[in-house]
């Protein structure tokens, strides 16, 4: 068994709300502009934060999610995201224990630490209490023996009086406090109906963000402290997640692309830009792996697909903030269309599904789908189990895969004629558009937990061009 060591920790609260991710962030920028290579990480499947994170520190955000991707690949992707870096520094999610309903610790953050062996970082919203803090700190350390709570960090401190009060209680809980954040006017970070607006949105004001989250953890933090707890990390045990071989569900040294291919790589298009911010790093590894050419492009003001074009993917983001503008780009919803008219494979996950939509919130959108997309007063979360109901570009029928649902805006019809997928759990019913080509769907999948998928859409992307 392969032993790497990378010193890390995980940043995780009681509860959404507690600061882990100014904290997370700010810790990242600030060990950053020491110098040091940081490795980010989120748990769960949150395209957000990964955003500001890469922001912090120049490196991808990366997820570890083991519902989607399954807990035997987590050490391996955090590897995969980690190699060559002096530090990782992994975001939880929600509270510490908190995971998939009904499915015990899967997927929380706490398991994700197990899986790493890491130490936890405990940030807590100190502004309502005192001595209480000792208690609370205390169960969520004792809660379970295997999860190592190693520190606190305590947010939104109001004074040294109360910050003394806090230490002396958390001397009681044999808990290191680790650090002390002043409470202080909020950083402006605007949210909307999915949360925080992406970096893509709001690039200047993103960059000020973290500097301002990274001078509030460097005046308040021990980061000397901090660093050495990584560094009392064990080395993680397993092999590196790698975009090839079984890994990728192909045999290695296996061209999933059939046949020479004297054009070249066939080109796979992959909508960015602000209205389109959603997407996990190990996507275009394993495309680029799997034979194709990447080429990235913005529906808001490129009026022409990528040259060459062969297959097309569109992950979520926030087409319904930029309606107007994205139907007003005539030219490239034309493209999109007779794209799809001529069989090429159209990979489309949420935001994607809106855009090959009629219209969205009476807007025109690209007309490859016979539905309408409108916003919504209800908000769909949570994870889903499903299974592919046809041959598609993305999977063979009867292939189950596991994704998320985060959206607030509905499809009328729901699904096609052939739908995109059976959701199996938490409660039966189809969803989504399978024809020709176009695959689209609600349902986002991270494709390093569904094997194969990337080959097998290169594959369909050489075979149609």
């Amino acid at each position: 068994m392969v032993s790497t060591r990378i010193p890390r920790l995980v940043i995780a609260a009681p509860a959404s709300g507690s600061g882990k991710t100014t904290v997370a962030t700010g810790l990242m920028r600030a060990f950053a502009d020491a110098g040091l290579a940081v490795s980010p990480h989120k748990v769960g499947p949150d395209y957000i934060d990964p955003g500001y994170h890469s922001l912090a520190t120049g490196r991808p955000g990366r997820n570890l999610d083991s519902f989607l991707c399954g807990p035997e690949r987590i050490a391996p992707l955090f590897l995969h995201g980690a190699a060559g870096c002096d530090l990782a520094v992994v975001e939880g999610a929600m509270g510490l224990y908190d995971g998939a309903a009904g499915q015990g610790e899967l997927a929380s953050t706490a398991h994700v630490a197990k899986l790493l062996r890491a130490p936890v970082v405990l940030v807590v919203d100190a502004s309502s209490q005192s001595r209480s803090v000792a208690a609370l700190v205390h169960g969520f350390a004792s809660w379970d023996p295997e999860v190592r709570v190693a520190g606190v960090i305590l947010n939104k401190v109001g004074s040294d009086r109360h910050e003394a009060l806090l230490r002396e209680a958390l001397d009681e809980s044999g808990v290191e406090v680790l650090g002390a954040v002043r409470r202080a006017a909020p950083v402006h970070t605007p949210s909307r109906h999915l949360g925080l607006v992406p970096v893509a949105e709001r690039q200047a004001e993103a960059v000020d963000a973290v500097a301002e989250f990274a001078a509030r953890v460097r005046e308040g933090c021990d980061l000397e402290r901090l660093l050495a707890l990584a560094h009392s990390a064990p080395p993680v045990e397993g092999p590196e997640w790698e975009p090839t071989g079984s890994w990728a569900g192909v045999p290695q040294g296996h061209n999933p692309t059939t046949g020479p291919h004297p054009n070249g790589a066939p080109v796979i298009a992959v909508a960015g830009g602000p209205a389109f911010t959603f997407s996990y790093a190990e996507h275009t590894e394993l495309l680029r792996a799997a034979g194709a050419e990447v080429v990235t492009f913005d529906p808001l003001r490129d009026e022409a697909l990528p040259e060459r074009t062969a297959g097309l993917v569109i992950g979520g983001g926030f087409p319904e903030m930029y309606a107007p503008e994205l139907s007003a780009n005539e030219p490239l919803r034309e493209a999109v269309a007779a794209l799809a008219a001529g069989g090429a494979p159209i990979a489309a996950e949420c935001a994607g599904l809106l855009y090959l939509s009629r219209t969205l919130d009476g807007k025109p959108m690209c007309g490859v789908l016979p539905t309408d997309a409108r916003m919504s007063e209800r908000l769909t979360l949570g994870y889903r189990e499903a299974v592919a109901i046809a041959d598609n570009p993305l999977a063979a029928a009867g292939t189950r895969v596991r994704g998320h649902e985060f959206h607030r805006t509905v499809t009328d019809p729901a699904a096609g004629a052939v739908p995109a997928w059976g959701i199996t759990h938490p409660a039966r019913r189809v969803e989504g558009f399978a024809q020709g080509g176009v695959h689209a769907s609600y349902l986002h999948v991270h494709w390093a937990g569904a094997p194969g998928t990337a080959a097998r859409f290169v594959a369909a992307a050489a075979a149609a061009r």
